[in-house]
């Protein structure tokens, strides 16, 4: 690996190189993602917790889990350089940190999309459900969503492994990202960008057409309720749900998929940000809050009575 590389750190350059500046962001970065953290371990101990809860919850926990997983392949690290002023991280730091960044994230992905598959079953097929969506059956979907992502993050990094990085060593990004990666390359990566699009692309394109589908029988389901309230309740949990997948994806195809002409660098930064952090960190409050059983057992779990008697 030393022979493929003349440099043995990189510089990540961030959102600004303005003390003042970087102390704000430390304040923001750590606020979100301690509010993230927490929701995200939260969700996990109270299913956990709750018998009651495993089964059907179980995607939400393993959503969880991942949440805090992706936001901690970056975020500690960029607190750590805000905190410290500097802005050094070595190479194996770096590939090693876009490894997991790529692996969680598309993880992150199908998860979501099986999640709409078990939603589409609980509403639309409530009386099968059961029979369909077995314990093994979860299982097989969500190692399926690790096994593929892993697989996908290996063969980047094993690829990127073999790029060559001379003098330039200024990432102008939050995190060692792979297409910042690639540009600052100083051989030929017309590999390496060919299987962004080949083996990103599908995983992230079929994911949300998975959520798509899986929620226009949901729509159709949920308005033939005849309560106005109990139609008003499901059309706003459901629009949660799309509003934060929809930011998901949209920043992710924004930044990946898009043709380079259209891109800058702080534009890149902004929308990484919000699904490298905003949206792991919306997710345990826009899935889990709306669920009274769970609110319930963080009620229990807390020892808040407010919560467990809803």
């Amino acid at each position: 690996m030393e022979n493929q590389t003349g440099v043995l750190d990189f510089l990540l350059l961030g959102l600004s190189d303005q003390p003042e500046e970087q102390q704000f962001l430390f304040r923001v970065f750590l606020g979100v993602y301690f509010i993230g953290t927490l929701g995200n371990l939260l969700t996990i101990l109270a299913i956990g917790f709750d018998s009651h809860l495993y089964t059907p919850m179980y995607f939400l926990a393993n959503l969880s889990f991942l949440d805090l997983c992706f936001t901690s392949t970056t975020v500690p690290k960029m607190l750590i350089n805000y905190l410290l002023g500097s802005n050094a991280i070595s190479y194996a730091e770096c590939l090693a940190q876009m490894y997991f960044h790529i692996a969680f994230g598309t993880s992150d992905s199908i998860l979501l999309s099986a999640m709409a598959y078990d939603r589409y079953l609980a509403v639309c097929h409530l009386l099968h459900y059961g029979a369909i969506m077995t314990s093994g059956l979860s299982a097989l979907l969500v190692a399926v969503s690790w096994v593929s992502a892993h697989l996908i993050s290996m063969v980047h990094a094993i690829l990127l492994a073999q790029l060559s990085f001379c003098t330039n060593n200024k990432i102008p990004h939050l995190f060692c990202d792979i297409n910042a990666l690639i540009k600052l390359s100083c051989s030929d990566a017309h590999v390496n960008e060919m299987l962004v699009l080949l083996l990103g692309g599908p995983v992230v394109f079929i994911s949300f057409l998975c959520i798509v589908v899986s929620y226009t029988p949901i729509v159709f389901a949920v308005w033939k309720v005849p309560s106005a309230h109990g139609k008003w309740k499901a059309f706003s949990t459901c629009g949660s749900h799309l509003s934060v997948v929809s930011l998901f994806y949209g920043t992710i195809i924004g930044v990946y998929f898009n043709p380079s002409s259209t891109h800058t660098a702080q534009k890149d930064m902004i929308a990484t940000v919000m699904y490298t952090v905003v949206t792991p960190a919306l997710n345990p409050f826009i899935y889990s809050l709306r669920s009274n059983d769970l609110k319930r057992a963080l009620g229990k779990l807390l020892g808040l009575q407010c919560f467990s008697k809803e």
